[in-house]
């Protein structure tokens, strides 16, 4: 008896048949480099800035999937850490991946992966399903982020959540809205076109 839960396709999995090895590495370096394009986007609000980094990473784990996602996120870790820069603002460096915002960037791997995983089980096909996969990924990157900042600057959880977690919920929320609006109809799109 096989127990084993079916996976269905990803958006770009479905768009680009046959998903081959090259496809696949093209589109881990090509949407790390749009993680590091987002990461240009820059709200300076305090020790952590706003920047269009999470809206990439959440879009990469459901277009690509887990695995495929979480290897984006991880080659645009080592990208930034080898001395490109691909981190907010220019940044660039191991040091600045150990800083004050390494949480946040150190969860962008988990991020995609679990996004991918319930874009995989099918949940980027509606919108509500997508946004809460979506918020969950989020979630991920924003308590990584916190739990990080508090640790590295001994700033007591509640200051650290009010400087570097707060503030960051409305974006967060908007990003989250936009890339769910994005999945739904590129699936409509490619069934008119199947």
């Amino acid at each position: 008896m096989n127990a084993s839960i079916a996976k269905t396709e990803t958006l770009l999995a479905a768009a680009l048949t046959p998903f081959d090895i090259v496809r696949q590495v093209g589109l881990v370096i090509g949407f790390s480099l749009l993680t590091a394009l987002s990461a240009q986007i820059v709200i300076p609000i305090g020790p952590v800035p706003i920047t269009g980094q999470t809206f990439a990473v959440l879009l990469t784990g459901a277009l690509l999937g887990s695995r495929l996602g979480a290897m984006a996120m991880i080659a645009y870790l080592i990208e930034g850490a080898s001395g490109l820069p691909f981190f907010a603002g220019g940044m660039a460096g191991l040091p600045h991946l150990l800083g004050p915002t390494g949480g946040y960037l150190v969860a962008f791997p988990a991020a995609a992966f679990i996004t991918g995983a319930f874009a995989e089980q099918g949940w980027d096909r509606k919108f509500l399903t997508a946004a809460a996969a979506m918020a969950v990924g989020s979630a991920v990157i924003i308590l990584c982020g916190w739990a990080w900042f508090s640790f590295l600057t001994h700033t007591s959880p509640l200051v650290a959540f009010q400087l570097t977690a707060l503030k960051f919920i409305p974006g967060d929320i908007i990003k989250i809205l936009l890339a769910a609006a994005v999945l739904p109809s590129g699936w409509k799109l490619l069934n008119r076109k199947s």
